[in-house]
């Protein structure tokens, strides 16, 4: 169908593409109310971080016993495209990348499944290997710092961890919240030397029975009155008391409770950052988003459960350190508003030079009935209000401009011509239709090649 076939079908039959506008309209405007507002696009990285950790361990004996062994069991794996590895005192992390494209959940289950199958070969002073995700998306949206006038540090510490981050880590989309600063708590097992040796019992075999004995597991299933249940092996102590009845294998064949060998107290760990604030210290803490979440929503709702945390609690309060969710904020409402004034100012100049009503009229329709529907194809295909998405809109708002002002020039220059407005549009339309296709398509041509780009550029 030609540029005049299809102007003049809309012409003569204008119930339908007024119909489709309007619903393209309306869609377009449900869609901008949903979308989430974001810094950046969520962007899928195949990549994979494994961290070992084993306290006390020095650098060059991770490296043989865990670092050099990891590498080798994850290097077989299809699509592994580099390895980046860094040991310092007490841990091993590798950073696995895979090739562009490559699923993502597939290349973390492969990156699981390889360290469980060398988990025997590894240390067994070693904590439990962890296998994350890289996020690209997953840095720290905030940044706040808490005080309490009615509690101690330790205290503090244990409202950050127990109260607050449970009650923020409730709101969706929240991914993780981080505390700085502050202490941890730790059941503490003191070990005497004089009754480790009456007892005929080293501090190493009483650290291997612990870690043995003093944990949860799966224990299969069995049949109980007829069905079928899952069975769990409960063996981790719910306080220090409880750990301290541990019963301990001696040398001698005997057993002895954990607390005849030594002190066993609930305390806290060392601590190991410090945050200060005016001079004074101070705990802090940072929020991180899900993939696929909003920024300004999940900041949003973090800071109305603070304040509902504030009211609960009169005598703690909040402080925001950091965010870069203003700047999000302001980013999206210069963009949004840098569109509209395109768009009146290219109704104004319409009206300025052509000195006709009408056509204002119509470019005052045409410009948001052609710009809005993009919202619900970008909703569709799971877009967010980021900067690039907001840049690529602003570039399609000049180009529509643009179409849209030629267009109507050219139809008054037919009116004026003598021609009816029928005539004039159709007339108008066919003799420059594919003018302003080649334009536009020249856009298309420039940027398409970016777009087709691999890796994370394209």
């Amino acid at each position: 169908m030609s540029f005049r076939n299809i102007s003049a079908w809309a012409i003569r039959n204008p119930v339908a593409p007024i119909v489709l506008f309007i619903a393209l309209t309306l869609a377009g405007l449900v869609s901008f109310m949903r979308m989430h507002v974001n810094d950046s696009p969520d962007v899928d990285f195949p990549a994979a971080q494994i961290t070992v950790t084993q306290p006390g361990a020095a650098p060059t004996e991770l490296e043989t016993q865990v670092t050099q062994k990891v590498e080798a069991a994850v290097r077989g794996i299809s699509g592994v495209d580099e390895i980046n590895s860094s040991v310092r005192e007490g841990s091993s992390q590798s950073f696995v990348q895979f090739t562009i494209g490559t699923p993502v959940d597939r290349a973390v289950n492969d990156v699981r499944d390889a360290v469980s199958n060398i988990r025997s070969d590894l240390p067994e002073g070693i904590l439990e290997p962890q296998v994350s995700r890289v996020d690209i998306s997953g840095d720290p949206i905030g940044f706040f710092s808490v005080e309490a006038t009615d509690m101690s540090l330790e205290g503090l510490s244990w409202f950050v961890d127990n109260t607050v981050a449970k009650r923020l880590l409730g709101i969706e989309g929240m991914a993780a919240v981080t505390r700085s600063g502050g202490v941890s708590r730790e059941i503490r097992v003191i070990l005497d030397p004089a009754r480790l040796q009456a007892q005929g019992v080293t501090a190493a075999q009483v650290n291997t029975q612990l870690r043995a004995v003093n944990s949860n597991a799966a224990g299969g299933r069995a049949e109980i009155a007829g069905s079928e249940q899952s069975v769990r092996v409960l063996g981790n102590a719910v306080d220090a008391f409880a750990l301290s009845q541990t019963e301990i294998s001696t040398g001698t064949g005997r057993t002895v409770k954990l607390a005849d060998l030594g002190e066993v107290r609930d305390a806290f760990a060392e601590q190991r950052s410090l945050a200060k604030m005016n001079g004074r210290q101070v705990l802090s803490f940072s929020i991180e988003r899900s993939k696929g979440a909003s920024d300004v929503t999940v900041y949003d709702q973090a800071r109305k459960e603070m304040a509902k945390i504030e009211k609960e609690n009169p005598k703690v309060r909040f402080t925001q350190l950091y965010t870069s969710v203003d700047y999000t904020k302001d980013q999206y409402v210069s963009a949004i508003e840098a569109m509209i004034e395109g768009a009146v100012l290219a109704v104004f100049v319409v009206f300025l030079f052509l000195r006709d009503w009408r056509a204002t009229a119509i470019s005052a329709i045409a410009i948001p009935l052609s710009a809005i529907p993009a919202f619900w194809f970008m909703d569709l295909l799971g877009f967010s209000l980021n900067f690039l998405s907001l840049l690529a809109l602003s570039l399609v708002a000049g180009v529509l401009v643009d179409d849209a002002i030629v267009e109507i020039e050219n139809i008054v220059r037919h009116m004026r011509m003598g021609k009816t407005a029928y005539q004039a549009a159709i007339d108008a339309a066919d003799e420059i239709g594919l003018a302003v296709l080649a334009t536009t398509m020249s856009i298309v041509a420039v940027y398409l090649p970016v777009g087709l780009m691999p890796g994370i550029s394209g």
